[in-house]
């Protein structure tokens, strides 16, 4: 009997799954693709996402909102701060997993501290933020109005290409905070994050649905994203020129808000405001009348 070598030995590759209602379903299309490091060499299979997938998200995402929406900021900021202590606790595999996709060591540590401060500065902003952009607003009668922000409702959001992790927090962060639920395409090249963080979410305090994350490919799914009639808004990154006009074009069916975010060095702190929180958020004004 012949012994086969260490040497001779193929590894198996981890096979991910897409995270859609809190559950790791496999995609419907029973599609694939390879994720290969710097080596050339695939490290894991990522689902290849189909249109049908992007559906059964959004009908999550939308199942989501009247109970995340009507939470208290109190709550949502507790969430997100808890979200920011398992990332901690799970920091080295993170690291590990952007050094697998290209990064330095280095590099790939500063975008894992990066991403649990964002978390963190986001939640700080959840009970605040009404208080930065709402206002009493002077009017010509008897009466005075105000202008609160309410979440606009379920938003897709294309990741950026080249953060793994740090660009996919630093969007998905401002839009939950704010009451909103969300469907996200993960980074095309460096995916890999992106589910573990699904697996994050899945183990902390975040309702089902709330996050949906895929992986997949932008040419094929970028038309669902901006012509789904139940997503109130689009977030994008990585506009080559013609990506912009398409998605607006797309979305002017249902009024989608479009929020391009392009050339962003999500690394940067200049880059982390409240401002990101409001780009999601509808204002209510209600008059009431006063005096006789």
């Amino acid at each position: 009997m012949t012994m086969v070598g260490p040497h001779s030995r193929v590894p198996v590759a981890k096979t991910y799954k897409i995270y859609i209602d809190g559950k790791f379903p496999r995609t419907e299309s029973g599609r694939y693709f390879p994720l290969k490091d710097v080596d050339d060499q695939v490290v894991a299979n990522l689902c290849r996402s189909s249109r049908k997938d992007f559906r059964n998200a959004v009908v999550s995402a939308r199942k989501a909102f009247p109970n995340w929406s009507s939470a208290s900021a109190y709550l949502r900021g507790q969430i997100l701060y808890r979200i920011a202590e398992m990332l901690e606790g799970r920091r080295d595999q993170f690291i590990s997993e952007l050094v697998l996709q290209g990064l330095s060591k280095r590099r790939a540590r500063k975008e894992v501290e990066a991403s649990i401060d964002r978390l963190i500065y986001f939640a700080g902003w959840s009970d605040k933020y009404q208080q930065v952009f709402s206002a009493v607003n002077p009017v010509n009668s008897s009466h005075f109005n105000f202008s609160v922000l309410e979440p606009t409702g379920v938003v897709s959001i294309l990741a950026p290409t080249g953060s793994g992790l740090l660009g996919l927090i630093s969007n998905i962060a401002p839009v939950i905070v704010g009451g909103n639920t969300s469907v996200i395409l993960a980074s095309e090249s460096m995916p890999l994050c992106s589910v573990s963080f699904a697996e994050v979410l899945h183990a902390s305090d975040v309702p089902a649905g709330v996050v949906n994350i895929l992986t997949g490919f932008r040419e094929e799914l970028t038309e669902q994203f901006a012509t789904h009639m139940d997503v109130n808004a689009i977030i994008f990154s990585d506009d080559d020129g013609g990506v912009a006009k398409t998605i607006e074009s797309l979305a002017a069916n249902n009024i989608k808000r479009v929020i391009p975010r392009n050339a962003i060095d999500w690394s940067s702190e200049k880059n982390q405001n409240p401002y990101l929180i409001r780009d999601t958020q509808e204002t209510k004004t209600t008059w009431h009348p006063i005096g006789n």
